[in-house]
């Protein structure tokens, strides 16, 4: 999974904006100007924040341990980091990032 393919995804959903409000090594996506998906360009793999329902959080990093972890920089109850490399599989990443994308929108 890439870069692009995150932005592609992101920019599919209704009334996304991109922006980057933490400097150029950053892209954030925003619903009705509330963050729903970090991702930092710097990081190799690639990593994504994405807000999740506190309980599926905590369940997450059990299942995936070094692939989601709690949110760098972010409230680590409500938000994971997901490390984008061939453990996690593109249906999972795309599910997750909908499902922040959902839990913002509300």
């Amino acid at each position: 999974m890439h870069v692009e393919w995150v932005r592609d995804l992101c920019l599919s959903f209704d009334d996304v904006e991109e922006c980057q409000p933490f400097g150029p090594e950053n892209i954030v996506y925003k619903i009705k100007g509330k963050m729903f998906l970090l991702i930092s360009l710097d990081d190799i793999p690639p990593r994504i924040n994405v807000k999740t329902d506190p309980d599926q959080s905590i369940e997450l990093r059990e299942a995936y341990p070094d692939n989601i972890l709690p949110g760098f920089h972010m409230n680590k109850k409500h938000w994971n980091t997901l490390v984008l490399n061939a453990r996690l599989s593109p249906s999972l990443v795309q599910e997750l990032i909908k499902a922040s994308y959902d839990l913002v929108r509300k």
